[in-house]
């Protein structure tokens, strides 16, 4: 990893604040230019968080059996990709893999931090490609000069905007064929019934897991993102993430969701089932012509006119995602599983659709 890490993060001292300095419990705190007053009448408005949430991983621990050494939150999972870029890739000069069609902030966050953007697609069925992925590997690792390198590899599983997960050894065969750091983005791991990557972080140090409380855990507002990984990794991350990167509110709600976490698996049972009822439904509608297997919150819809259809929602006010302009998403929406009301919406909005 250290080899793998930009010279200048490798070399960094971190900025030490005054959370970081003081941990314990004290009665008057003159350390951190706070100003003591509390305008908006909230327990410790006024006061900075704890820069480490420690409180927050040691029950993500508890409770998702995620290890506390292991892991690192951040404001959303947006700012642990942003973070692993800047970790890893030094601008101008190295590049990371996608593999098409995927999650669209990759390649944004890639351009913002100038980063070079390659690609092997998924096969039209939204499979791994083996045979070209090791194809691009080797001829990558043979043309390396002292420029720059292959630096990341992003799997995200379930995939946005196919919907499907790929299986534990398939993640294993790719951290195995590349050498330098494997990002598994499992935002909405908790509706798959596939294996998380997690349990391949013992055999693989140059693997990095991603998790959120956005999906499953139904706290999208409070943006708190898990990044998992070797401890040696994950002290690299804190050494260089904002100090006060989340704020106590995004905390608090982070704790209380984990507090209730047999409500939350009831939650998540709910959406499978009505899951399950929405694919059945779309099916036997006129306009649909493929419902891709789903193992997310979400469907990939291949219908007769996707802008049509999706201006037409939008008129009913319903909301989709249009994903036509994504590579092998011809005519594709992307439909959220909502509850039973919103999803009867909009299959009766879509049974009327040529009656209009």
């Amino acid at each position: 990893m250290r080899e793998l890490l930009r010279k200048n993060i490798a070399n960094l001292t971190p900025y030490s604040c005054a959370r970081n300095d003081f941990t314990g419990e004290a009665e008057v705190y003159l350390d951190a230019n706070e100003n003591w007053q509390d305008f908006v009448k909230k327990a410790d408005a006024n006061r900075y968080p704890d820069p480490l949430s420690v409180a927050v991983r040691k029950k993500v621990e508890e409770v998702l059996g995620l290890p506390f050494s292991k892991t690192v939150l951040g404001n959303g999972s947006d700012e642990l990709i942003d973070n692993l870029l800047r970790c890893f890739c030094e601008p101008g000069k190295d590049s990371l893999l996608l593999m098409p069609p995927t999650y669209g902030a990759y390649k944004v966050f890639a351009d913002i931090n100038d980063v070079q953007v390659s690609s092997v697609p998924l096969t039209p069925d939204f499979q791994i490609d083996f045979p070209s992925l090791l194809d691009f590997l080797q001829r990558e690792k043979e043309n390396r000069s002292g420029e720059g390198r292959l630096k990341l590899l992003f799997i995200c599983s379930p995939n946005n905007p196919s919907g499907n997960a790929f299986p534990l050894d398939e993640v294993r065969k790719v951290c195995e064929l590349f050498d330098g750091i494997t990002v598994v983005d499992e935002a909405y791991y908790d509706f798959s019934e596939k294996e998380s990557a997690v349990g391949l972080l013992e055999d693989f140090p140059h693997l990095v897991v991603l998790r959120t409380f956005s999906k499953c855990w139904a706290l999208a507002s409070a943006r708190v993102g898990i990044a998992v990984a070797d401890e040696e990794m994950v002290s690299v991350f804190r050494s260089m993430k904002y100090p006060y990167n989340l704020g106590t509110p995004s905390q608090e709600l982070a704790l209380k969701a984990l507090s209730n976490a047999g409500e939350v698996e009831k939650g998540l049972h709910l959406i499978k089932e009505e899951r399950e009822r929405l694919a059945a439904e779309l099916k036997m509608l006129a306009c649909v012509q493929t419902v891709f297997p789903s193992d997310a919150n979400f469907f990939l819809v291949r219908v007769t006119d996707a802008m049509e259809i999706y201006n037409y929602l939008a008129g009913l006010g319903i909301i989709v995602r249009n994903r036509s302009k994504e590579l092998h998403c011809g005519n594709c929406l992307r439909i959220t599983v909502g509850n039973r009301e919103e999803n009867d919406r909009l299959l009766a909005a879509l049974a009327a659709y040529k009656e209009r």
